[in-house]
Parts: C-alpha cells; sequence; structure tokens
C-alpha cells in the first residue's frame, strides 16, 4: 500500500532559506515526489502533523490548499481500479495535458510486441505509425498521383531496407521513439476523419483496414489515460465523437461440388501448386485450421492417428482425428520427412527453426505465394468465388451448416464463447431465412 504525505524538500533549499513542499508517494521503494510550487521556511513546518505552524502569515490558508492537495492524491490512488504506481500517481496529479508524443508512446508498444516475438502485430503496427507520418507530411495542395507516387517510392525503400532483418526495424521503432510531431492532444475528431479521407483516397486503402488503424489509435489513447500520459478529456472516441464501427462482410464457403473439384484436380506432382492444392484440402479436412498453421505441422505434432498442435492466433490446443482423406496427403510427405527438416510441408524446409522472426518471414512469404496458386485452381477448376487461404475454414462452416451442433463447432474453431461461433456460422445457414421468404412472394 502507498504511503502519501507532504514533505519538505530540503535538499532543495532556497537561497531566501525557504524549501520546497511536495507529496511524496512511496511503494515497494519506489518514491516519487509532486511538487506543490509552495515554499516555506523550516522552522514554520511541521513534519510530525505534515502542515505548517500558527507561526506562519498564510498558515490556515495553506493547510487548507495542502489538505486538498493531499486528499486528491489519496483519491487517485484509491479509486484506481488497477494496480497504480507512484510515479502514475504523480502524472495523474500533473492533470496530463496530453503533449506526450503519440510516437513515443506507441513505439514503445511495438518494441515490447516484437521483443516478445509478435511480428505479426508488431509490423502492422510499425506501419500504421509510417501511414500517420506520411499524412503529416503530406501537402494537401499537391495533385494525387504526385502524392502518391512519393508514399510509393519511400514505401519501396522501406521494404528493401527491411530486408536486412532485425536493426532496420529497431532503427524505425527508435525514429518514432524520437518522434514528436504528433501529440495526443493533436489527435481530435477533425483529425481521425481528415486521416480516414487520406488512407481511402491516397493509400487507396479498404474500410476495414482504416478502421484498424483507428482501433490502434484507441488503444494507444487507452493506455495512455490509464498511465496518467494524457487526461481523459482529450479522448476523441465514444459518446458523441468518433464511434468505430467495424463492418460485417460476406463470408463466403466453397460447396461440397467445389471441393471435390479440387480434390479431383490432377497436377504435376511436387510443384508448388501441387504442394497448395495438398496444404489447402489438409486444412479443410482439420476444420479449416489456418493455412499459416498448417505450414508450420511437424511430423511431431501428429500422435496416435490424431493431430496435436497449438494455434498460433490464439495459442489454444487442439487434438482431431487424422481423417483417411488427410491421411492420403500425409503419405505423398512422408518419404520427404528428412528433406522439410520435420515439417509435413515443404515451405519452411530452409528455415532456422531457433530464429523465430525467420519463422515468421518465411511462413507469410508462403502464405502469399499459397494465395497466388490458389487463384490458378479457383481458374482450372471454374470456380467464380474468391479461393485463398482462409476459404478453407469458410468451406467448412458452409458444408456444416446446421448439421453440427453448435458446441461441437465451437471445440473444431477453438472459439472461446459459444456467441462467437452462433455469429460465424450464422454466416452459413440460410434455410430459414429462405423459407420465410418464399412464404411471402409465392401467393
Amino acid at each position: 500500500m502507498a504511503i502519501i504525505k507532504i514533505v519538505l524538500r530540503k535538499n532543495m533549499i532556497r537561497k531566501d532559506k525557504t524549501i520546497p513542499l511536495a507529496i511524496r508517494i512511496s511503494e515497494n521503494y519506489k518514491t516519487n515526489y509532486k511538487w506543490l510550487g509552495q515554499y516555506v521556511l523550516e522552522k514554520d513546518w511541521d513534519k510530525n502533523a505534515g502542515r505548517v505552524k500558527k507561526t506562519h502569515p498564510n498558515a490556515k490558508k495553506l493547510n487548507n490548499f495542502l489538505l486538498k492537495k493531499l486528499t486528491e492524491a489519496n483519491d487517485v490512488y484509491f479509486d484506481s481500479k488497477d494496480k497504480i504506481t507512484p510515479k502514475q500517481v504523480k502524472l495523474k496529479l500533473r492533470g496530463a495535458g496530453g503533449s506526450k508524443s503519440f510516437f513515443n508512446v506507441a513505439s514503445g508498444r511495438i518494441k515490447s510486441k516484437y521483443e516478445r516475438d509478435v511480428f505479426s502485430v508488431a509490423k502492422s503496427e510499425l506501419s500504421i505509425l509510417y501511414n500517420l507520418e506520411e499524412f503529416l507530411n503530406h501537402n494537401n495542395s499537391h495533385e494525387k498521383n504526385v502524392v502518391i507516387n512519393g508514399i510509393k517510392e519511400r514505401r519501396k525503400t522501406r521494404v528493401s531496407k527491411g530486408r536486412k532483418g532485425e536493426h532496420t526495424f529497431m532503427d524505425s521503432v527508435e525514429h518514432f521513439k524520437k518522434n514528436k510531431s504528433l501529440k495526443f492532444q493533436d489527435i481530435n475528431e477533425s483529425f481521425l476523419d481528415r486521416y480516414k479521407d487520406f488512407c481511402a483516397v491516397y493509400l487507396e486503402q479498404k474500410t476495414r483496414t482504416i478502421t484498424n488503424q483507428l482501433i490502434f489509435i484507441r488503444t494507444l489513447f487507452n493506455k495512455a489515460i490509464k498511465n496518467g500520459i494524457v487526461d481523459s478529456k482529450f479522448y476523441p472516441f465514444g459518446g458523441e465523437k468518433e464511434k468505430i464501427r467495424i463492418g460485417s462482410s460476406h463470408k463466403i464457403g466453397l460447396i461440397v461440388n467445389e471441393v471435390e473439384q479440387i480434390e479431383l484436380l490432377e497436377l504435376e506432382p511436387n510443384t508448388s501448386i501441387w504442394h497448395t492444392q495438398n496444404v489447402w484440402l489438409f486444412a479443410f479436412y482439420f476444420a479449416g485450421i489456418r493455412i499459416s498453421d498448417a505450414i508450420k505441422l511437424k511430423w511431431s505434432d501428429f500422435k496416435d492417428g490424431r493431430l496435436f498442435y497449438v494455434m498460433n492466433k490464439n495459442e489454444k490446443p487442439l487434438s482431431l482425428k487424422v481423417s483417411e482423406k488427410a491421411e492420403a496427403i500425409l503419405e505423398y510427405y512422408k518419404q520427404e520427412k528428412e528433406a522439410n527438416n520435420s515439417f509435413i510441408f515443404p515451405f519452411l524446409k530452409d528455415v532456422n527453426q531457433s530464429d523465430t522472426e525467420d519463422i515468421f518471414r518465411k511462413t507469410r512469404n508462403a502464405t502469399k505465394l499459397l494465395n497466388k496458386y490458389l487463384k490458378r485452381i479457383g481458374d482450372m477448376c471454374e470456380i467464380d468465388k474468391n479461393l485463398s487461404n482462409h476459404i478453407a475454414r469458410h468451406s467448412f462452416g458452409n458444408i456444416a451448416g446446421n448439421k453440427i451442433h453448435p458446441r461441437m463447432l465451437q471445440k473444431l474453431y477453438r472459439h472461446s464463447d459459444l456467441k462467437t461461433t452462433l455469429i460465424y456460422q450464422a454466416n452459413f445457414i440460410h434455410e430459414e431465412a429462405d423459407d420465410a421468404l418464399e412464404e411471402v412472394i409465392n401467393f
């Protein structure tokens, strides 16, 4: 529990012998001081009572002031819903004005994600900072194509440098740590409106991509408010202010006949497109596991005719029976077990397994390659749907429809909440709505 009291800072004595008063907040051997802007002579200070003596010319007025400040400090500590440090109490008492650099706080979060090997999040959030920097730098009077060309050239430079690895990434983080061009108080409703327009017009981003950036900005604001970096009065979201709406999109899966077409498609063995066909079907056979997870599967993940693995997205364990169709695919690759460096599929055979960033980078490159060949497979099978990595999961849900109990689907999907499963599966259950429509129009 914190000890909060008003003290004299004797080591800060002034020429006129007066000493500054400060609120001292101490807990777990950590101490912070909040200056009160008041100075008194040592002879006028009652150390035990924590107040000025009657000998001070403005004793009553000053003691009332000190009591008010002491009460505020205690209120901050006791009213906080979460564990709060002495430094956070000090910042809250200071009345954070929002002048702290947004980029500085954001770079700290990104660095933490990167050091914890959450590379996909770290890299996407760093990209948002670059978008914000582009927005601050661009001149609205420029012609659209001039601005776009400038942005594209700078991004090409960043991509080519990014291939050097960790050093360049951390250099980028350090760049934003020192960037003071954007303060929290600058991010208001008008700023967000202009930024959304910039992303849509100049960066040609889709609605969901823009929404993700707003969510990131909101997350940083919430963190800054919690840590006393910015006052809640500067919060630009909620209420009558900016509302983040996550639009729903149509999830379209394949039907049985279309999956069968992919199964029957004859391709030259051991080519990239042949491997793509196998990976996609393999993911489908296991309730639509994510392609990025399928790529990383090893022979050690299979025991006693079952697949045991941990989903990368939510770190939840999963155990599923190996079906005959999945077993047939595994048979293709058994002879390549050593060549593939213990991975089922060959996409990560040259990866440095002790380097988590190398695994991330080569997995990402593999998923891009798979998406490319899946489109070719879709054309060859004359499937007029967007055949992509994630459609394996949608296809499983579409074929499952309402044939499988939601509780079982929740288990297969590894959803934490049944509500999530019901919302997801609602994309593929249309019978009741179709019947209702028929009843109305068939008169």
